[in-house]
């Protein structure tokens, strides 16, 4: 007992992990056995993405509309532009669709050509009356169909906008789902299972192209395209790092060791997602593929330590136990501060964030242990390397590359600084030409059929973002005022003249409506009532729906008359000019509506995003600090020295700054996906340079504290591995530009780059500045470290460390 205690920390991790084989690997299953059975738990999300915290105004203002009038992603819209359309065949056609998708329990209303209605007016009972518009019965006639048609778009001015495009003649449905099951797996079937065969047998039957869309099938799509992908990021980045792994070492038996490493820390991701009950996000579900190009990096890291150390003294046992002995402090430190570069999403407050930065940091840690206790135990195994596993140390093309590196910081460490200063400054003029996306479909998979069929409904009725404003009058009955509608009106009219913005739609519309049905649909007297009108015309409008699911009236004002909603749509190309936009109605509607009688609250799923992105970019900054201070803190805590704080930050900030100085020139937005890429990027980058420093840290030890002949030493022993490990990461994270998620695309590419500039920076510009920045000979008090005996070990006494405890 005594003789253990008085072993080093990492020397004692090595004798009883390798004297206690059996155990470890049993301990190990069981962990996998345990974690696996919580797969069970988990499910997949169905709502978007919210980047704002629960707390913030704007995630208050609309969770107080969706109080009041539900759900507003409950729409799901059918559009057509074909000539033929208004025919009886496909008018029968179109027909049976409806009635197909009305008779779904998940479907609420649906509002379509072949069951419109219009107000008339009934005069014996005081009440407008809802009518049939289409007469069934002469549906087989083409003239009549024709004649439809020209009232429709001449005579209804209610349902331009909403039902049909009058300059371009196109149509479409509103189907209303069920606001309760809009966030359930039952929105997943009713999509997939029931509208998309229906719409595919309508387009066989009529040869007829129909265009779908609305949120409910949009997230259910985008959704069954992030699980479609989960598995090729997998399968994809699992073949390239094993590739890789086996290109650099000629040996199936090490690549199949790290094979099996990743695999369990892939198991266990999915065990910690149904652990914590988490859902699959866009997020989450590039954790599994995170792990395995996060875990190669680690087993190159540990193997080439291994072959290094077998290659000197050609003893396995030694070899084994000095990979622990020698780099596991250094390994640990490298994975502690990528887990912090994810960690720092979890200050977000968000908990799209906040899940995503948890299990990542978690799996990487759990990642740490496999690769420390796997990779000794199942090497103590096997036989040892042989002379064709030992060239990659050799290697001819590597070890040019490496020699010209390390000659450049020798003698010609003024060309280094150069280059990093004008590579500054490219930097700073590019991201001084970056912008910020407020776009909602900017991401989405631009290839699928869906997407277009945005487009289509961007281009014909003017946007698909809605964007809505909520008007407390502060007391019942009040939006029914006449006062409250003209000004309701004025205020509509105000958004019309904004040009990014479509035709609103309100209560002012139906009232408008019930005007030109008292006056027998003429379509001159689409207008609000005189004050001498409204008594008997709103009187009817109320007891127009009384009761009835067909209510028009319920989607606009609350059940109590204190509330109205004002609904617009926007174009997405025009999620830039949100703030602008949101301003401009913010200044009527203050004009319009006296604080002390109204309320005006302006929200929507697009402005709600918009905020979210600036929110994220506003705590970039913050998250970047804390990554600093905290890498800073595990510096000092090595060195005892702000000069090597210094150092250690410098060639980290460098590749961030090229990277955002890129996505300037090259047009890349800020946005959700993009603004993730500095974080993760900064905690991958900082692990060559705590490889380097923990190295350097040793070879000072070892050489008696000289400068140069330290910093060339861990050039030979960790450059290599430094070289490696960027190389898997580079192309691992490139896999993610498989996806076809714009925004996953983005983030794949730019952390791959800047994870290429943060391999360059770490293997030339840090050892140039750490023999710049500090005198010949190091002061051996600023590396102050706990004094512990190091006792060296017969060959014998190390050869039964893998003989495993009876």
């Amino acid at each position: 007992m005594i003789k253990w205690f008085s072993l080093g920390f990492w020397e004692l991790i090595a004798r009883i992990v390798l004297r206690n084989r059996i155990l470890m690997l049993s301990i190990i299953a069981a962990i996998t056995v345990f974690l696996a059975l919580q797969w069970k738990n988990i499910h997949f999300t169905f709502t978007e993405a919210n980047m704002l915290p629960d707390d913030n105004i704007a995630n208050v203002e609309y969770n107080a509309f969706l109080d009041k009038f539900g759900e507003e992603g409950n729409l799901i819209i059918i559009g057509v532009k074909d000539s033929t359309f208004f025919t009886p065949k496909a008018y029968a056609a179109w027909s049976k669709l409806m009635n197909t998708i009305k008779k779904n329990q998940e479907v609420d209303l649906v509002v379509s050509l072949n069951d419109l209605k219009k107000l008339q007016k009934n005069e014996a009972l005081e009440k407008f009356e809802l009518v049939p518009f289409v007469d069934e019965s002469k549906t087989l006639d083409p003239k009549y169909m024709q004649t439809i048609k020209k009232e429709l778009f001449n005579d209804l001015p209610f349902y331009e906008g909403l039902l049909f495009n009058k300059r371009s003649g196109s149509v479409r449905s509103a189907i209303y789902m069920d606001k309760k099951i809009v966030n359930t797996k039952a929105r997943k079937t009713f999509v997939l299972e029931k509208l998309i065969p229906a719409i595919t047998t309508f387009e066989k039957e009529t040869k007829i192209d129909l265009r779908v869309s609305g949120m409910p099938y949009i997230r259910t799509l985008n959704a069954k395209t992030i699980t479609d992908e989960i598995s090729i990021f997998i399968g994809a980045s699992l073949l390239i790092t094993s590739l890789l792994f086996f290109f650099f070492f000629r040996s199936f038996k090490a690549t199949l060791i790290s094979i099996v490493i990743v695999v369990i820390g892939v198991m266990w991701s999915f065990g910690f997602l149904g652990l914590f009950n988490y859902e699959i996000t866009i997020l989450t579900a590039l954790v599994p593929s995170l792990i395995i190009v996060i875990g190669i990096p680690n087993c190159i890291f540990l193997t080439n330590k291994y072959h290094q150390e077998f290659k000197v003294h050609r003893n396995k046992a030694k070899a084994l136990q000095r990979v622990t002995t020698k780099i596991g402090m250094a390994t640990l430190m490298t994975n502690l501060t990528t887990a912090i570069g994810f960690a720092t999403f979890v200050a977000s407050n968000n908990n799209l964030l906040l899940e995503f930065g948890v299990v990542t940091s978690i799996n990487i840690m759990a990642l740490f242990f496999l690769s420390l206790l796997l990779i000794p135990i199942f090497h103590s195994y096997l036989n040892p390397p042989k002379e064709r596993h030992l060239k990659h140390l050799d290697r001819g093309s590597v070890k040019k590359f490496m020699d010209w590196i390390l000659r450049t910081i020798k003698t010609n460490r003024i060309s280094i600084y150069v280059a990093s200063v004008a590579l500054l400054v490219f930097s700073i003029i590019g991201i001084y030409e970056m912008r910020i996306s407020g776009s909602l479909i900017e991401d989405m998979p631009k290839k699928e059929a869906f997407f277009q069929d945005i487009v289509f409904f961007e281009k014909e009725f003017d946007g698909v973002m809605p964007l809505e404003i909520m008007i407390d009058t502060k007391r019942k009955k009040g939006v029914m005022k006449l006062s409250t509608l003209k000004r309701m009106e004025e205020l509509e009219t105000a958004i019309e003249e904004i040009p990014e913005l479509s035709k609103p739609i309100s209560i002012v519309n139906l009232v408008k409506y019930s005007k030109q049905a008292y006056y027998n649909g003429n379509p001159d007297y689409y207008e609000l009532p005189t004050s001498q009108e409204q008594a008997f015309i709103l009187s009817y409008a109320k007891n127009a729906t009384a009761n009835s699911k067909e209510n028009l009236m319920k989607s606009y004002v609350d059940s109590t008359g204190q509330y109205a909603r004002i609904t617009t749509f926007m174009r997405d190309e025009n999620g830039d000019q949100i703030a602008k936009i949101e301003a401009e109605i913010r200044k009527k509607a203050d004009k319009l509506f006296p604080k002390e009688r109204y309320n005006v609250i302006i929200t929507g799923k697009a402005l709600v995003f918009q905020k979210g992105t600036g929110y994220l970019l506003d705590n970039l900054l913050s998250s970047l600090i804390f990554a600093f201070f905290l890498t800073a803190l595990l510096i000092g805590f090595m060195f005892r020295s702000f000069k090597m704080i210094l150092v250690s930050i410098i060639p980290n900030l460098l590749p961030l700054f090229l990277t955002a100085g890129l996505m300037g020139f090259l047009d890349i937005p800020l946005k959700p996906s993009t603004i993730l890429v500095f974080g993760i990027a900064f905690g991958l980058s900082v692990d060559d340079t705590l490889r380097f420093l923990s190295q350097y840290r040793e070879e000072l030890k070892k050489n008696n504290w000289k400068i140069k002949k330290s910093v060339y030493a861990t050039f030979n022993e960790s450059g290599l591995s430094m070289f490696y490990t960027s190389i898997v990461l580079f192309f691992g994270f490139s896999v993610f530009m498989l996806s076809s998620f714009g925004g996953t695309i983005a983030l794949g590419g730019l952390i791959s780059l800047t994870l290429l500039f943060g391999m360059l920076s770490n293997l030339m510009l840090l050892p140039a500045l750490v023999l710049t920045l500090n005198k010949t000979l190091a002061n051996e008090q600023e590396f102050i470290e706990p004094k512990i005996d190091i006792i060296e070990h017969s060959d014998e006494e190390i050869d039964s460390l893998t003989t495993d405890k009876k």
